[in-house]
């Protein structure tokens, strides 16, 4: 099947932002459809998604796709005053076997004994964030918690000083956009080319000096553990070392803030499961499961396909862009039943994180900042409510999630 895209573009609407779910659910409902004559495929069905998630024959290196990618320039600007783009692509963007040996040394530091002795320190920062909240007596879950938590998260593990975060937070607001294939397409949300490349310089400049000053003098923190990580005599290169910080640091400023807040949204409309959770701990982790299904932050997925593929009645060819909608395949009714109902309680085999070799690294730690950030918040914050429904929400198709979300509450009881 084709399509004009006419319901595709639907998503750059800022109508519809508040709730693009009925546009996923048109689109899925038209099945795996080629977007005019253009070499761009879209699937939104739960089983197609996840075929394709599995089929070697497609692959995340740009490279091989027969349109550009994305909003970053992939060469140096020219003219009087050329700008040398520096190379921070991370393994995000590599297929085996480059992506296999990079995840493999940085997965070092994401096993899950790692993970587990972050809890209280995750656990602190929430209090942390909550208890500034009572004492300037207003509360913003996206300003006061779900940003705070995983950007001091993953700064502290890269021993990266936290005065520096709103320089980071510039670069990664700016590259962040460069991962929506959707709004790449509409010159309204296109970032100025030069401000990427120096944006992406910057950041590589940053963490250059950052991990010369680490080789110089080791710290106890993620960064010097990077540099030391090796694995059958295999170590990072220079560059792959600060292709992968930017990563990490970018990860911990978009999409675990989004899944906190959307989590949170969830929560406040559904005041029942916001209850359990106050007085259910380990009902956490059904609540994240499910928010990653039901408003997932990041809400698709692209792949280049290296080969003639068969997906359903549609035949993906060599050097298409295959863009798989998470967000409409979430509510595909034959594998969620009725998939439009936030239900923690359901069985969950969401593609929020992916599957097979990309699957995220940081899902982990991602789960557990969420957990802790909701439980601790349904525990200490008493009848919490929305100032505004539906809230403001960032101005990004693909990694979604709202700009602010001021609440009113009873009252912030003390940490215990």
């Amino acid at each position: 099947m084709t399509t004009t895209g006419g319901t595709f573009a639907r998503l750059l609407d800022p109508a519809v932002r508040a709730d693009p779910y009925p546009v996923f659910e048109q689109i899925r409902q038209s099945g795996a459809v080629r977007i005019g004559e253009a070499p761009v495929v879209v699937l939104a069905g739960y089983a197609e998604c996840a075929a394709l998630l599995r089929d070697p024959g497609a692959g995340v290196e740009r490279r091989h796709a027969t349109i550009p990618m994305g909003n970053t320039p992939t060469h140096d600007l020219a003219g009087p005053h050329a700008i040398e783009l520096r190379d921070t692509t991370s393994f995000l963007f590599r297929d085996p076997p480059d992506h296999t040996r990079l995840r493999r040394l940085v997965s070092k530091a994401f096993t899950p004994s790692v993970i587990r002795r972050l809890e209280p320190r995750i656990t602190a920062i929430v209090d942390q964030a909550l208890d500034r909240a009572a004492a300037q007596g207003s509360l913003d879950l996206v300003a006061d918690l779900a940003y705070p938590l995983p950007v001091t998260v993953i700064c502290e593990l890269l021993g990266i000083p936290l005065s520096d975060e709103p320089r980071l937070r510039n670069w990664s607001s700016l590259l962040a956009r460069s991962l929506d294939p959707v709004s790449s397409s509409a010159p309204e949300f296109r970032p100025d080319a030069e401000e990427l490349v120096r944006a992406n310089n910057e950041l590589y400049d940053y963490f250059d000096e950052l991990a010369r000053t680490r080789r110089a003098a080791p710290g106890d923190d993620l960064l010097s553990g990077l540099i030391t990580a090796e694995d059958s005599g295999d170590l990072l290169t220079h560059n792959e070392l600060i292709a992968t910080c930017g990563l990490l640091l970018m990860a911990g400023h978009e999409t675990t803030v989004n899944l906190i807040a959307n989590g949170g949204l969830a929560l406040l409309r559904h005041p029942e499961h916001l209850e359990t959770l106050r007085t259910e701990a380990d009902f956490g982790a059904q609540v994240i499961e499910e928010t990653l299904r039901y408003d997932p932050p990041v809400q698709l997925i692209p792949r280049i396909v290296y080969q003639d593929i068969r997906i359903g009645e549609l035949e993906l060819r060599q050097g298409d862009v295959a863009v798989m909608l998470l967000a409409a395949a979430h509510r595909d009714p034959s594998v969620f039943p009725q998939p439009a109902r936030f239900d923690p309680y359901r069985e969950n085999k969401h593609l929020a994180f992916g599957l097979g070799p990309h699957f995220c690294l940081g899902a982990s730690l991602a789960r557990l900042e969420a957990d802790i950030a909701l439980t601790r918040f349904a525990q200490r914050v008493i009848e919490p409510r929305l100032t505004c429904d539906p809230p403001a929400y960032r101005a990004h198709v693909n990694l979604r999630g709202p700009a602010a979300m001021p609440l009113t509450y009873t009252k912030i009881l003390p940490a215990e």
